[in-house]
């Protein structure tokens, strides 16, 4: 039960079929891969992990099946939304909340010590992941963002919405299901509003709004480590103007130039989170500037990969081998 040094562990959902093309191009390049969900800890996945007073890190061994990956030889980890731990029936009610967040955090906080190449570090990508965060890093990186509003204050809102003197964008403030009754979990879309649809079930809850921006075109830019992958979404819908997450038929997809000086300030941002991968956001005006959105540290490639062919699974791989940087 023994295997070679420098493995790849891939931390995801069974069901990823982006971590699936990580995997598949790993497999091209005859880099050992050992897969596993959180979902699958404690159940049918052993860790075993040791720290020594004078140890520099943690050793031991992580156990799949009839795989058993040592610590001290794992290379590189790429940690992709996983599930949470399921635990075994023995565990009873009362303890099971507790058990879970044992599982949890033992487990990654062991790989997460490791010195080794990350994709996504779960502490980078807490740092990094949420929007209001994100605009301030981006003005300081030098990109172009919206005018934009967070809060609960109808009174305050109209107002800011006034000195817009235009329509504004509703959006979710970070990334979270609707649950329906009778209805599977559902995304809120990105919506175009007037300052008088504005009521009181605003101070309900934190909004967030920002300036309707004219554009030709959205880009979603798959940023992996320094090489870039630029590719504007043509919408074809109202519904996929408005947001494109939400008519993807509707969508037609080509590669673009990225501005060097966009480039640059792309890089900046990345290094100013200790970012290796970034699903950016981008609307390019009628005049060509390109206006930044967001970053999702953890965001889909794979439609974008499918439909263009570009090698963005190759540069995970190359990535996580330490071919590039």
């Amino acid at each position: 039960m023994t295997t070679p040094r420098g493995h790849v562990l891939v931390v995801a959902e069974r069901l990823d079929p982006t971590a699936d093309l990580v995997v598949h191009a790993l497999n091209e390049h005859d880099v050992p891969v050992v897969r596993f969900d959180l979902a699958e800890f404690p159940q049918s996945v052993v860790l075993a992990a040791e720290h020594q007073a004078d140890a520099p890190g943690w050793a031991g061994t992580l156990v799949r099946g009839e795989r058993a990956v040592p610590l001290q030889g794992v290379r590189a980890v790429y940690y992709r939304r996983p599930g949470l731990p399921a635990l075994s029936a023995e565990v009873e009610e009362a303890y099971r909340e507790w058990a879970v967040s044992q599982a949890l955090v033992g487990m990654v906080q062991i790989l997460a010590s490791l010195s080794v190449v990350w994709m996504h570090h779960p502490d980078v990508y807490r740092a990094s992941a949420h929007k209001p965060g994100q605009l301030v890093s981006a003005t300081n990186a030098g990109l172009q963002v919206p005018r934009s509003f967070v809060g609960n204050d109808l009174a305050a809102a109209r107002r800011w919405g006034e000195t817009i003197g235009g329509p504004l964008a509703c959006k979710p403030i970070t990334a979270a299901s609707l649950r329906l009754p009778d209805s599977p979990p559902t995304m809120i879309p990105t919506r175009r509003v007037e300052v008088s649809d504005l009521d009181e079930s605003l101070e309900l809850t934190a909004h967030y709004l920002q300036e309707w921006v004219p554009k030709d075109y959205e880009v979603r830019l798959t940023v992996v480590g320094r090489r870039m992958f630029p590719v504007a979404i043509h919408a074809r819908s109202d519904k996929a103007r408005a947001d494109w997450r939400s008519d993807y038929d509707a969508l037609e997809y080509e590669p673009v130039a990225i501005p060097e000086q966009v480039a640059g300030a792309v890089l900046r941002f990345m290094d100013h989170y200790g970012l290796n991968y970034g699903a950016f956001d981008f609307a390019v005006r009628p005049d060509g500037q390109w206006i930044f959105y967001e970053c999702n540290p953890a965001g889909q490639w794979q439609f974008i990969a499918k439909a263009t062919g570009l090698p963005i699974a190759e540069a995970h791989a190359a990535l996580l081998t330490g071919a590039i940087s």
